[in-house]
């Protein structure tokens, strides 16, 4: 049985081992492969591991040999699942692995933003508080969480552990899903969008990428928001119209923005939001934490072993 990896760089930088998975079957791991490079690389395998490089309807009939494709991420986008069940081929996804270390860089972003830790360490660097006459020294309004409104939009796995960590804080928590949740916490209040949009002192994304929900966040609901509030992304860059982000942070209509991903990365030199004000942004690596990819990794190889002994696990198009 023949594995190939096409972007192995992705989840394991050589911290990692692919040793188990090379156990499976006659493994070939590449860094990253480019779209001219897919079909020649993945023409003779059965088993095609992926995170980001995609595999659309053309490329999955040029592989005749093609039984599995496993994407080593929880989104599966790339991947054109419905071509892969017309020709019987299962995708499977990881979810869940890396839940609490997004939920970490949420917190991060929010306690920079309501901090203003990067510039006030970038103060202490330049030399201001050697220069201070007082003992404590700070440029922005400094925000205590507790009794503060979190906005949670998307109320998976990761929303619900927001919550669970922004009660920890003494926040209050408003909640909108797509989908209805059968078992709604008490003490979490489910609304509608617009409504969390303007209650919420601090809003963050956790909802998949759907047509419905692609640029959610636009120049309507970003004017629903208090000029004091923050807004945190840690989904998908597309959840966002960006050129309608800057301009509200740019005005100073919402107090500032914490980014782990965008609608393009990398970004191309002329996105607005690097340069916008009080916009924080980190490059998509939320999830990837060395304890999150040990998961990754291990959970890619159980995939891959539940397949082949016949009972596929975390299928997404059967």
């Amino acid at each position: 049985m023949r594995i190939v990896v096409l972007d192995g760089r992705t989840l394991n930088r050589g911290d990692l081992s692919w040793e188990d998975l090379a156990k499976l079957g006659d493994l070939e791991v590449f860094e990253r492969t480019s779209p001219e490079e897919i079909v020649r690389r993945g023409q003779d395998a059965e088993i095609i591991l992926t995170n980001k490089t995609p595999l659309n309807r053309n490329v999955i009939a040029d592989m005749p040999r093609l039984q599995y494709i496993g994407v080593m991420a929880t989104g599966y986008n790339v991947v054109d699942t419905v071509a892969a069940r017309e020709r019987g081929i299962a995708v499977t996804n990881v979810p869940a692995y890396s839940t609490m270390s997004v939920v970490q860089l949420v917190f991060a972003h929010l306690f920079n933003l309501a901090h203003h830790i990067t510039h006030h360490t970038e103060a202490v660097r330049n030399g201001r508080w050697t220069s201070s006459m007082d003992f404590s020294f700070w440029d922005y309004p400094l925000v205590e969480l507790a009794g503060r409104t979190m906005g949670i939009v998307g109320f998976g796995r990761i929303g619900s552990a927001v919550a669970t960590a922004a009660s920890s804080f003494g926040m209050r928590i408003v909640a909108y899903n797509g989908n209805r949740i059968p078992a709604m916490p008490a003490a979490i209040s489910f609304i509608a969008l617009d409504e969390l949009f303007s209650e919420s002192d601090v809003v963050t994304l956790h909802s998949p990428l759907t047509p419905e929900t692609r640029e959610m966040v636009n120049s309507y609901r970003l004017s629903l928001m208090k000029p004091t509030a923050f807004l945190i992304n840690t989904g998908r860059g597309q959840l966002v119209d960006e050129q309608a982000l800057a301009n509200a942070l740019n005005a100073g209509r919402i107090a500032g923005a914490g980014l782990d991903v965008l609608s393009q990365e990398p970004p191309l030199p002329d996105n607005p939001l690097p340069g916008a004000r009080n916009c924080f942004i980190t490059p998509h690596f939320a999830w990837a934490t060395t304890a999150a990819r040990k998961r990754l990794m291990h959970e890619v190889t159980e995939n891959v072993r539940s397949f082949l002994q016949g009972r596929p696990r975390n299928v997404v198009n059967g």
